[in-house]
């Protein structure tokens, strides 16, 4: 009998999971709020510059703290970059992790990426601990390099 008990139960909490799992997969993306005031910018390189391939880039942001992703605090995130990206990306859905969203979850200021000749937008989209925008997204402007 109580052996029948523990497998009962234990396929009453497999069950719940999934049904939770499949929950969490329909349920919408909640953005966190936007501090006012919160704004990110891009200290390096200037709009137009021409630089070399390997572009050194230097994130700034006030108004919201920045902290590792690992850090579900409120009012905090982390930078991510997008490179040649013309639109953000869906509010619904965590930001990309690819070549052209690259994430800074250990709370970075800079780094150095390479690219290819030609012109280039840079732009950093700011997110929480999870990766989802800012309600409103907290952006740069974006910029315009040439690579030569």
């Amino acid at each position: 009998m109580r052996i029948m008990t523990i497998l009962v139960a234990g396929l009453a909490m497999a069950s719940s999971l999934a049904v939770a799992q499949e929950a969490a997969k329909t349920a919408p993306m909640l953005h966190p709020k936007a501090p006012s005031g919160a704004h990110v910018f891009i200290i390096a390189p200037k709009d137009g510059a021409i630089v070399g391939a390997d572009v050194h880039v230097k994130f700034g942001v006030k108004g919201i703290k920045l902290v590792p992703a690992t850090d579900p605090a409120p009012n905090t995130g982390h930078h991510h970059l997008l490179i040649d990206v013309a639109s953000l990306p869906p509010k619904n859905a965590p930001i990309p992790s690819d070549a052209t969203h690259l994430h800074f979850g250990k709370a970075q200021t800079e780094t150095t990426i390479h690219l290819s000749p030609g012109d280039h937008t840079l732009q950093l989209d700011f997110g929480d601990f999870a990766h989802m925008q800012f309600d409103p997204p907290i952006v740069s402007k974006k910029i315009t390099i040439h690579v030569k």
